[in-house]
C-alpha cells in the first residue's frame, strides 16, 4: 500500500478524462452538414451510435471488471484515436457510420472503466468516503470541457473538418499516454472465468450482476430514476439548441448562452458536495423540481428564462447525479463494479431510445 501513491492515481483519471473530452469535433453534427449530408444521413449515424452503445455498453463493463479498468481505458483512448483517423479520410456515409460506431465503443470502453477504478483506488487507501468529492470533481471537467469543446464549433468549420478531426486524434495520443501512468487495482483474487476462457467469464459475470440487482431492488430503482432525471436534462438541453434559435438568440450568442447552461452543471457539483447532512431522498425531490423548473420555463418562448431554465436543470442533474453514483458505488461488490455501472449506462440509454421520440414532439407541440 505505501507505494500506491493515490494523488497521483487520481490526478491521471483526471487528466486522461479531460483530455479525452475537450476536442474542436464536439459539433460533429454540424461538421457532417457542411460536408454536405443531409439531416436524414446524419440521423442515421447517430442512430448507429446509439445501437453501438446499447450493444456493448454492458459487454465492456463486463470486460473492465474481468481484464482490467486500465487496460479498457487505454482501448478507450485507441478507439478513439483510430475513429478520428476513419473520419479524417472518410468520402461516404458508410465511412462516416463506421467512425460514429468506432467513437461509440470509445465511450463504451470509459464507461464505467474509469468510475470503478477511482473508487477502488480509494477504497485502497481507505479514502472511499471521499468519492463524492472525486464525482463532483469529474462533473466540473466534463461539463467545462464540454463546453468549451461547443465553443470550438466555429473553429472547427474555419480548420475544416479534417484538420479538426487530427487534431482531436493528437489529444487522444496524449489521453493514451497519460492513462498509461495508471496502476491497476486487484479486486480479489483472479476469477475463474477468465482462465476458462473470455465468452463464459462474460456469460458468468452477467449473471452474477443481473443476480446482484435482483437481490438488491433498491439499486435497481436508484438507476431507473437516475437515469430519468438525466435523461429529461439532456434532452431539454439538446432541444433548447434549436428552440432557442426560434425564440430570436442569434448565432453569435448561441454559444455562449450553450456553454453558460453547462456552467450549471458546475454549480450543481459543488452545491450537493454542501449538503452532505441531507437525506438521498431530501435531495432527489429537490433536484426533479429543478429539472422539470427547467422545462416550464423552456415553454415562456422568451430566451433569458429558457437559458436560466438550462442552467438550473443542469444544476439539478449533476448534483443528484453525483449524490446517487456515491450511494450505487457503496452498494457494488468491487469485483463486478465496472460492470453494474455499465448496467446503469444501458438503463439510461434505454430511456433516451424511448424518451426521445416523445421528447420531440412534446418539445414541437408544445
Amino acid at each position: 500500500m505505501s507505494e500506491f501513491n493515490i494523488k497521483k492515481q487520481i490526478r491521471a483519471l483526471y487528466a486522461s478524462a479531460m483530455i479525452g473530452n475537450l476536442t474542436v469535433t464536439g459539433a460533429w453534427v454540424v461538421l457532417l452538414s457542411v460536408r454536405g449530408f443531409s439531416l436524414w444521413q446524419i440521423g442515421i449515424a447517430e442512430t448507429v451510435f446509439h445501437i453501438t452503445s446499447l450493444i456493448f455498453e454492458i459487454p465492456s463493463g463486463l470486460m473492465a471488471d474481468l481484464y482490467g479498468r486500465k487496460k479498457t481505458l487505454l482501448l478507450s483512448s485507441l478507439s478513439a484515436f483510430v475513429a478520428s483517423l476513419v473520419m479524417v479520410f472518410s468520402v461516404n456515409l458508410s465511412q462516416v457510420c463506421l467512425s460514429i460506431a468506432i467513437h461509440a465503443l470509445s465511450y463504451n470502453f470509459a464507461s464505467g472503466s474509469g468510475d470503478a477504478l477511482a473508487y477502488d483506488s480509494l477504497k485502497k487507501v481507505g479514502q472511499e468516503g471521499t468519492y463524492e468529492k472525486y464525482a463532483s470533481n469529474q462533473s466540473v471537467l466534463y461539463r467545462i470541457t464540454g463546453g468549451i469543446s461547443t465553443l470550438c464549433a466555429g473553429l472547427a468549420l474555419l480548420m475544416g473538418y479534417k484538420a479538426a478531426y487530427l487534431l482531436s486524434a493528437l489529444s487522444h495520443v496524449i489521453a493514451f499516454l497519460v492513462t498509461l501512468l495508471l496502476l491497476e487495482v486487484e479486486t480479489g483474487a483472479e476469477p475463474e472465468e477468465q482462465k476458462n476462457g473470455f465468452f463464459r467469464g462474460l456469460v458468468r459475470y452477467f449473471a452474477d450482476s443481473l443476480g446482484f440487482l435482483k437481490e438488491h431492488p433498491k439499486a435497481t430503482a436508484l438507476m431507473f430514476l437516475n437515469s430519468f432525471v438525466g435523461a429529461v436534462d439532456i434532452l431539454l438541453l439538446f432541444f433548447l439548441q434549436s428552440k432557442l434559435k426560434t425564440a430570436g438568440l442569434s448565432d453569435m450568442l448561441l454559444g455562449p448562452a450553450l456553454f453558460f447552461m453547462e456552467l450549471g452543471g458546475v454549480v450543481g457539483s459543488r452545491l450537493i458536495l454542501k449538503a452532505e447532512k441531507c437525506k438521498y431522498v431530501q435531495v432527489f425531490v429537490i433536484c426533479c423540481i429543478g429539472v422539470f423548473s427547467g422545462v416550464l420555463l423552456e415553454h415562456t418562448g422568451a430566451a433569458l428564462f429558457m437559458v436560466a431554465g438550462g442552467f438550473i436543470s443542469a444544476m439539478a442533474d449533476d448534483a443528484i447525479q453525483i449524490r446517487s453514483d456515491r450511494k450505487l458505488q457503496d452498494m457494488f461488490p468491487s469485483e463486478q463494479r465496472a460492470t453494474l455501472i455499465s448496467i446503469s449506462s444501458f438503463t439510461f440509454s434505454v430511456i433516451m431510445i424511448l424518451l426521445s421520440p416523445l421528447a420531440g414532439w412534446f418539445f414541437e407541440r408544445w
